[in-house]
């Protein structure tokens, strides 16, 4: 496809397809997919069957719905199994339908704990991402000629290679630094190679501010960052991390950009950092969304405003396709048309089910805790862990949390700030927390995903 550098869509067809449209674009794809999924993996021949049907009674989303959720889970133990048994982790009891010849390129989840998730892909795969990254980038402006410089771990995961070839696939140019290089050497490349945007995580973009005048003697705001992608965790979403990070990078453009980049799912418009609408669904005809009620995995209908965990069935796949797979997101859905033209839903992501905790029966994300804290900017540095007992989501009062005053704060002037902050976090988030008052910089920063929660038994 020709583009011209002024087109305002990478794929106006697809981002300004009508729902009715899209929606038998979908069920078409969908039935070829379940066909392929139903004869090259054993699990889901499984799932087909725990559900008294064959890929040939989908007539309808409603027909496909009756079939059991997979989740992470199941993944890693027939993953195991596989190993164990065949002396590698794609067998057919396993997600993995295409064969080893087909596979070019693995992948593995970001997660922090744990054994690793792994993903196969074919060239056929890989083209795909590579378009649906293009759909990414293109919608917040990124062209050929710009530079973006890479400051995720690069080893294996969606941040790394896979975001490499989506930049180059889109004209511009990839500087894969990789934060594993450290924190002062991902400067240096950034003051050497002046890149337009710049891909992070949240909590390591909130430590360059820190870092940036003491390591290369200027401060953020004068690095020349025009777009930064705050990704592979919580933060770009929340009002209070985005006023912060345009601030601290000179007026940078905040992206919120979503994972299962297997499946290019969201990018939000550009819009001022004081405003959050949520992000597209960039990918609906390749991979088809779900909301499930997190506890009894049965559906919930999307229309606009709808809460519910997400749930992804991968369309036009070959080698990991996830079928109705529940990913652990929380999810809320926007079903109104935006303003930019796409007609694709848009959404946001409140908190990871597994990272919900239940405080005197109140439900509190810790996303939701990091935005109220930083509303006390800079009489708090913005880092914090919250301390557990035990692990969650059950909290026995109160709710821990240790925490950094802020530069040049007094004795006195953390006794004040703690009225005010407790009073904030009673009205808002109905808890009253126990804040553990810690210097700045006495938190462990990380330069990759960063768990906001410590458990004191583990």
């Amino acid at each position: 496809m020709t583009r011209n550098v002024n087109d305002e869509y990478w794929d106006a067809r697809i981002e300004t397809m009508s729902n009715d449209e899209m929606s038998g674009l979908q069920l078409t794809k969908l039935k070829k997919q379940l066909v392929y999924n139903y004869e090259n993996s054993l699990l889901y021949r499984r799932k087909f069957k725990e559900a008294g049907m064959t890929p040939e009674d989908v007539h309808s989303f409603e027909d496909f719905q009756r079939i059991p959720v997979t989740d992470k889970t199941e993944q890693k133990e027939t993953q195991a199994e596989s190993l164990e048994e065949f002396g590698h982790p794609f067998g057919p009891g396993t997600i993995t339908c295409a064969p080893q010849d087909k596979i070019i390129r693995l992948n593995a989840t970001s997660g922090t704990t744990g054994t690793p998730t792994l993903y196969a892909l074919t060239q056929h795969d890989v083209d795909i991402m590579n378009e649906l990254q293009g759909r990414r980038l293109w919608m917040v402006g990124i062209r050929p000629g710009h530079r973006i410089l890479q400051g995720l771990a690069l080893s294996m995961f969606a941040g790394g290679l896979p975001l490499s070839q989506g930049i180059m696939h889109t004209g511009a140019c990839a500087i894969p630094v990789g934060a594993e290089g450290g924190t002062k050497r991902v400067l240096e490349f950034i003051e050497i190679t002046r890149p337009h945007a710049f891909f992070t995580t949240p909590s390591f973009a909130q430590y360059l501010l820190e870092q940036c005048p003491k390591l290369i003697g200027k401060p953020a705001s004068e690095l020349g960052i025009k777009w930064l992608f705050p990704v592979g965790e919580p933060g770009a979403g929340n009002i209070e991390v985005r006023k912060l990070l345009s601030k601290g990078f000179g007026g940078a453009h905040i992206c919120d950009q979503t994972g299962g980049a297997h499946s290019g799912q969201g990018e939000e418009c550009l819009e001022p950092p004081e405003v959050y609408s949520g992000m597209h669904w960039t990918a609906p005809d390749h991979c088809l969304l779900e909301l499930v009620d997190p506890k009894t995995k049965k559906s919930i209908e999307i229309r606009d405003g709808a809460i519910g965990e997400e749930v992804m069935t991968f369309l036009d796949w070959e080698g990991t396709p996830f079928q109705r797979y529940a990913y652990a997101d929380l999810l809320q859905v926007f079903t109104a048309p935006c303003g930019c033209g796409r007609t694709t839903l848009r959404f946001k992501i409140i908190g990871r089910v597994d990272d919900l905790l239940i405080v005197k029966g109140m439900n509190v994300f810790p996303e939701a805790i990091r935005k109220e804290i930083l509303r006390f900017a800079p009489r708090v540095t913005g880092f914090f862990k919250i301390i557990l007992d035990k692990p969650g989501p059950s909290v026995t009062p109160p709710l821990k949390i240790r925490i950094e005053y802020g530069h040049g704060m007094h004795e006195n002037e953390i006794g004040i700030l703690e009225v005010e902050m407790l009073k904030a976090f009673k009205e808002v988030l109905r808890v009253t927390p126990q804040f553990m008052w810690v210097p700045p910089e006495s938190i462990p920063r990380e330069s990759k995903k960063t768990k906001l929660t410590e458990i004191l038994s583990l």
